[in-house]
């Protein structure tokens, strides 16, 4: 319904929302059309890895826009290769192909693993691959269990850390392992880094393909430009969104030469790999890859744990978990979506991905100065909410 301002209601109702309407935003602030400025640590769900609208990104679109947007998939434009070049140069992978959301990545790596050989993949509980009928359906996530049946079959689940619940599903008609290495919609569950090297080596024992999903971890967002980086393994093939495009739409299926296996006609998109998003995701890793650009993550994450864990024992909160700037705070009640609402009016950002946790995922530039103005922010809410009992 209308406000003053706006009507809404032209726009599929699909999500609840609050009547703010967003105008600008720089960096880790968004302002809306009121004049009202708030510290963002969502950036649209990790995606905007170098905070809102930043110069390099800026520059980089309105350049290629001025000399080529696309030309169609059926040629070759340089930005697509320059970039699927980048990507490999710093990874383990061989080959790339380039989609619009971590969605269609996702469904894309589906489609490999089953041209590569067999029709079951094993998935896990928790876990969440999108919003496609084939990424719902590897999806661990409950509230998708009884929506749009029948869904697509072959997705096996087994539990995060723990091998044996994996072993045992494998099979004749099992092709890979697909999972998150940080599983955020969850709650920001971490797979150990154990568990990673344990089930790269089972699949490798079995013939199977290893699928991490780094939608929401990839580039920078734990530290290292890719997650699997930190259990110094290689899987055969990654998936990237969110923060690859720094806010525009852009993913990527990268694989192995062995797993490579699409032929023509197999897979394909009429925007992927278009010069201007291309253009967009190598102004991004020329950032987020820069080795002093990861270590001031690193230092940055650190800092935002460390304080997360002084705000959790001043309130009696529980556990601060994830890794680099993908962290969870344990609230142990759910009075998530209450905090959230308070932090709003506030004019701050936060998110529950459950009802006990606030799920944080600032820029990856994120200032010292940032995250303690969110600490303060959030002490002050769970203090007037009377939402944990104070023991320090």
């Amino acid at each position: 319904m209308p406000d003053a301002t706006h009507s809404f209601d032209a726009l599929m109702d699909i999500t609840a929302r609050p009547k703010t309407v967003f105008v600008r935003g720089e960096g880790s602030w968004l302002w809306d059309d009121t004049g009202k400025r708030y510290l963002d640590f969502i950036q649209g769900w990790a995606v905007n890895c170098l905070g809102h609208s930043p110069a390099v990104l800026a520059d980089a679109l309105a350049a290629q826009a001025k000399l080529l947007i696309t030309p169609s998939p059926a040629y070759y434009n340089d930005a697509s290769l320059k970039l699927a070049h980048a990507l490999v140069k710093q990874s383990c992978f061989d080959q790339v192909f380039f989609a619009n959301s971590g969605a269609e990545a996702n469904e894309g790596a589906i489609k490999l693993a089953r041209k590569y050989g067999a029709l079951h993949i094993i998935t896990f509980e928790g876990g969440f691959h999108g919003r496609t009928l084939a990424t719902m359906s590897a999806s661990g996530k409950k509230a998708f269990e009884p929506l749009f049946e029948p869904k697509v079959p072959g997705f096996r689940k087994a539990r995060l850390n723990d091998l044996a619940s994996v072993e045992v599903l494998i099979n004749k008609n099992t092709v890979a392992v697909m999972l998150e290495p940080i599983q955020g919609e969850a709650g920001v569950w971490p797979a150990s880094d154990q568990f990673l090297r344990d089930l790269r080596a089972l699949t490798e024992a079995h013939g199977l393909l290893l699928i991490f999903d780094e939608i929401q971890t990839g580039m920078g967002r734990t530290g290292k430009l890719f997650h699997y980086e930190h259990a110094e393994i290689v899987p055969d093939v990654m998936t990237l969104g969110k923060g690859i495009g720094g806010g525009v739409p852009l993913a990527a299926l990268l694989a192995t030469e062995k797993a490579a296996c699409f032929e023509h006609g197999d897979q394909g998109g009429t925007f992927n790999g278009n010069p201007l998003m291309c253009a967009a995701g190598l102004a991004v890793l020329g950032e987020v890859g820069k080795p002093e650009f990861l270590k001031s993550t690193v230092d940055a994450g650190l800092f935002l744990e460390s304080e997360l864990q002084k705000l959790s024992a001043r309130h009696g909160l529980g556990e601060v978990r994830g890794r680099g700037l993908l962290l969870a705070l344990d609230l142990k009640l759910p009075i998530g979506a209450a905090i959230v609402a308070q932090a709003f009016e506030a004019g701050l950002l936060l998110n529950s991905p459950q009802p006990d946790a606030l799920r944080f995922m600032p820029a990856l530039n994120v200032t010292r100065e940032e995250i303690s103005a969110m600490i303060d922010g959030l002490d002050a809410i769970l203090i007037k909410a009377g939402a944990a009992r104070q023991v320090a």
